[in-house]
């Protein structure tokens, strides 16, 4: 709201005002409207309002001692003795070319034995301060009360013992001439602060209505404070003054726009020779400890600095909201991608300016307002508390001289410095430390980044003429931060990574910064090594020139030769001289030797194109050794680039070469969590440089090997969904694989449990199969020796199998296997007798056991009766097949009774008779 409040004295009276439409009085408009708080304005006064200031008497029962305004909404808090008054902000619609702002009061807090000094307000955060106290409370919205009345009082139950800080409040009363009795210091943060001895009763004073908003009191702060003690007497000037509260907001973005989101709020308050910053949003903890090198006045804090007024000087100091602020807006920016100035970093001076009698200071925007008094008065005196203010009584007013008609106030505009030109100075200062002191240059750094971030989080950031400007100083600072921490030998080294990245510098554009031209041999601290080895290690987008590549590989092999490997198997690394690199491995290996490396070398010599020395390399260790090696590295195989995975020139060659070792290595890879199957899938895919669509046989190959040792459930099934879809797609569309696959069935089923053996009566099918078959025998055996075992889930790849319904025996035994593995045994019978009645007895011997063994008589038994009497003796199988095994498995199972029921009337008794003989000779016996 645009308005100003004030509280005036008159007839030793004193009233509350807000002026409202101020500034037409500076357009020259004399006309002023003198109006209660709260009155109702009729539309007639509309044109009237325009152009004429509006007082607003705001009563009040008790006189007011200090107000506050809030920055957020604009509510304004008003102190009396031994309570807090709030008026919410409203805007009056008198007609739609025409609002007005008005005042309402809505709650009264009322507090015990409290007579404010100063009260700070902001998003229902209160701060009051005694002269010794300090308490920082919350407004929060809770619902209405379920019985539907009105919560118009919200009662803090006190606490049933008081805080261990001296005599009761009734002793403090007393004034004693020979003593004066103060209590302990306190400070209680959070939940411990309502162990204060300071009871809070609200009262609402609104109007009831369905919108009325009902708060309770959260305790978030209570300090107290002693008056200082020094061998030379007690001194009586201990007094707290300059209580406020500042808001910090959400980072202004483009989509945003205008629209302020608090993010932080801080509340600052002083003594005369310290003052305190704390953080009181998500956290209420003490940020920072000001010491004054002389007894302060008044102080004003900002996002960016805190000005404080001494009786000769203007001093500056510098803060930490931005640093606290940017860790509320985004908790993990402690990374290796971002990092900040940590909020414990000891704040500084920047400036001190002689003033002669500063007496008050306020702060808008980029100005400073300075009030002074140019005359001899000791200020000490005006401010010198009496020893009944110690004992807590306080005239509830205080009376004034009458400055009217003194000489000597000079008010005083002052500019801030620009954030960009002190910056600059922050910097150029800090590069006088650069070979002195290591701590002090990384220190000035910090501060001139906080600086330039905090001008980044103000809401008006969007709209500055310096927004370009802040947003390269604040690259400019990460960069400069980037090199301390890696050019200095310090404990935070690791902080080169973060702010380089934060800076957009590429890493040849930081080699250029800390590197020396030429072959000079230089120290390299263990920041900048840090930065390397991250950089390296993960997928960027750029490629080092040769001569970058080989003074990265030169600066490895001095600080740290272990990692030559690594580094040289980094994408980054591509241009690197292969001859330099295999010199520099070679005397690595010396002393340290490993599979990696051996690796690493042939690798070089796959470059330099000396095979002889690849394969001497690769035949230092066994192939599953080598295999194991590569879990060691991966991108010795596999490089990401622009997001995809690449193959390498060494997994090229291994797939012509040594295509099993390269599966090998990638099932190593897999299972030690090095590259996911998706990955995997397009590695083998673009090695292969097959199309989109089209499943080369080396990832056939690496699906099977890998189902050998997979153990994850989910993984498995996905692994026999797709061997199955591959084997089913080259079956039915008769398309060979273009290379030999890897493993035979056999070998499969040997290593893997997922393959079972194939069948009798699957192989008695296939015996009478068509030739064509033949082509494609090694994925119809894998198939059925997959259907075979008890791994895969049926059910799911019933659809993947659809395409081979009409193919012959193969689609036979597809089917015949899948009804057999969902119990439909009847129904593998009626397919079997209907197209392979050969194979129906040796599916009975080998399916139709212990609770299955019904079927013989229930279904086959029946089945070949009917089967053999409508074909006669054309049908010499079935014949065979009744007389063989049929007829006896059920004689020596079922009871002679049972048999008979069974046999067809108009069956032939010779045929039966040695049956039921056997039967009858089975009950004898027992």
């Amino acid at each position: 709201g645009d308005y100003l409040v004030t509280i005036e004295e008159k007839s030793k009276a004193t009233f509350l005002r807000a002026y409202m439409n101020w500034r037409c009085m500076s357009a020259g408009s004399s006309r002023v409207c003198v109006r209660m708080v709260g009155h109702k304005m009729e539309e007639s006064y509309g044109e009237t309002l325009k152009e004429q200031m509006s007082i607003v008497e705001m009563p009040l029962s008790d006189p007011p001692l200090c107000i506050s305004c809030c920055p957020v909404n604009g509510d304004l808090l008003v102190g009396c003795k031994n309570k807090l008054v709030m008026f919410c902000l409203k805007y009056l619609i008198i007609n739609q070319n025409l609002t007005v702002l008005d005042f309402e009061r809505s709650l009264i807090l009322h507090i015990d034995n409290l007579i404010p000094a100063e009260v700070a307000f902001c998003a229902g955060h209160i701060a009051v301060t005694t002269e010794l106290d300090v308490l920082i409370l919350k407004l929060e919205l809770v619902q209405q009360s379920t019985d539907g009345t009105e919560q118009c009082a919200h009662r803090v139950s006190t606490l049933e013992k008081p805080v261990d800080g001296g005599p009761s409040t009734h002793a403090l009363q007393l004034e004693l001439d020979e003593f004066i009795i103060c209590q302990k210091p306190v400070e209680l943060l959070g939940e411990e602060s309502k162990l204060c001895e300071i009871p809070v009763t609200l009262e609402s004073t609104e109007l009831p209505t369905e919108d009325t908003k009902h708060f309770q009191v959260q305790y978030l702060l209570f300090r107290r404070f002693t008056p200082d003690q020094s061998p030379f007497g007690f001194c009586e000037e201990t007094k707290l003054h300059s209580v406020q509260l500042l808001p910090v907001y959400q980072t202004a973005h483009e989509e945003t726009g205008n629209k302020r989101e608090l993010l932080s709020l801080f509340c600052f308050f002083s003594l005369p020779h310290v003052g305190y910053l704390y953080s009181v949003g998500k956290l209420v903890e003490l940020i920072s400890t000001y010491q004054y090198s002389e007894k302060s006045e008044q102080a004003v804090l900002t996002p960016q600095f805190l000005h404080v007024i001494t009786s000769e000087n203007l001093q500056c100091f510098t803060v930490r909201c931005s640093a606290a602020a940017a860790r509320d807006e985004d908790p993990y920016i402690d990374t290796t991608v971002k990092a900040c100035p940590p909020v414990a970093l000891d704040v500084c001076t920047l400036r001190m300016q002689l003033f002669i009698g500063p007496r008050a200071i306020c702060h808008f925007k980029n100005h400073i307002i300075l009030l002074t008094k140019a005359n001899t008065e000791d200020i000490t005196e005006r401010r010198k508390p009496t020893r009944r203010m110690l004992s807590r009584k306080a005239d509830s007013i205080k009376s004034r001289t009458n400055s009217e008609s003194e000489p000597g106030w000079n008010l005083y505009i002052i500019n801030t410095v620009s954030t960009i030109q002190l910056y600059r100075e922050m910097v150029d200062y800090s590069r006088t430390y650069e070979n002195v002191k290591t701590e002090s240059c990384i220190h000035l750094l910090s501060e001139a980044h906080l600086l330039v971030r905090a001008a980044i989080m103000d809401p008006s950031f969007l709209k500055s003429d310096e927004k370009e400007e802040l947003l390269r100083a604040f690259r400019e600072s990460c960069a400069a931060l980037g090199d301390c921490y890696s050019r200095f030998d310090t404990k935070d080294y690791h902080l080169a990574l973060p702010y380089y990245r934060m800076s957009g510098l590429s890493m040849t554009e930081v080699l250029k910064r800390l590197v020396s031209e030429g072959d000079e041999i230089q120290t390299y601290e263990r920041g900048f090594i840090f930065y390397l080895t991250h950089s390296l290690n993960e997928d960027l987008n750029e490629e080092l020139s040769k001569e970058s590549a080989n003074k990265v590989l030169q600066i490895f092999y001095l600080a740290d030769p272990v990692q030559l490997p690594n580094i040289l198997c980094s994408p980054c690394m591509r241009n690197v001289c292969p001859l330099t690199a295999m010199k520099y491995l070679q005397k690595v290996e010396k002393i340290m030797p490993s599979v990696v490396l051996t690796l690493t070398k042939a690798f070089m010599a796959l470059k330099i194109g000396d095979l002889t020395m690849y394969e001497h390399e690769m035949d230092s260790y066994k192939e599953t050794i080598l295999a194991c090696g590569f879990i060691g590295q991966p991108k010795l195989l596999r490089q990401h680039k622009k997001g995809i995975v690449t193959p390498t020139e060494f997994a090229v060659h291994l797939k012509e070469m040594q295509p099993g070792l390269l599966v090998a290595a990638t099932v190593a890879l897999h299972e030690n969590s090095k590259i996911e199957l998706e990955e995997a899938d397009t590695f083998f895919k673009m090695l292969s440089s097959n199309s989109e669509n089209t499943i080369p046989q080396l990832l056939v190959d690496f699906w099977e090997a890998l189902l050998v040792v997979c153990s994850q459930e989910e993984i498995l099934q996905e692994l026999l969904l797709r061997v199955t879809s591959q084997y089913v797609w080259r079956i039915s569309n008769k398309q060979l694989p273009e290379t030999k696959a890897l493993k035979t069935t056999e070998d499969l089923i040997n290593s893997c449990n997922h393959f079972g053996l194939i069948f009798p009566w699957v192989t008695s099918i296939m015996s009478v199969g068509s030739p064509s078959d033949q082509d494609y025998h090694e994925d119809i055996s894998k198939l059925q020796s997959l259907l075979c075992s008890q791994s895969i889930n049926i059910a799911s790849v019933l659809p993947v199998l659809e395409p081979l319904t009409e193919a012959g025996n193969v689609g036979l035994t597809i089917h015949v296997l899948c009804s057999t593995r969902l119990g439909k045994y009847e129904e593998a019978i009626d397919q079997l007798l209907k197209s392979c009645p050969d194979a129906a007895v040796l599916y009975a011997q080998h399916e139709l056991k212990d609770d299955n063994r019904a079927v013989w008589w229930n279904k086959l038994l029946p089945e070949l009766c009917k089967r053999t009497r409508l074909a006669g003796n054309d049908c010499p199988v079935l014949i065979s097949s009744l007389k063989a095994e049929t007829l006896s498995v059920v004689a020596t199972e079922l009871e002679l009774r049972d048999f008979l029921s069974l046999l067809p009337e108009d069956g032939t008794a010779a045929f039966f008779l040695p049956h039921l003989l056997h039967c009858s000779q089975k009950k004898q016996l027992t």
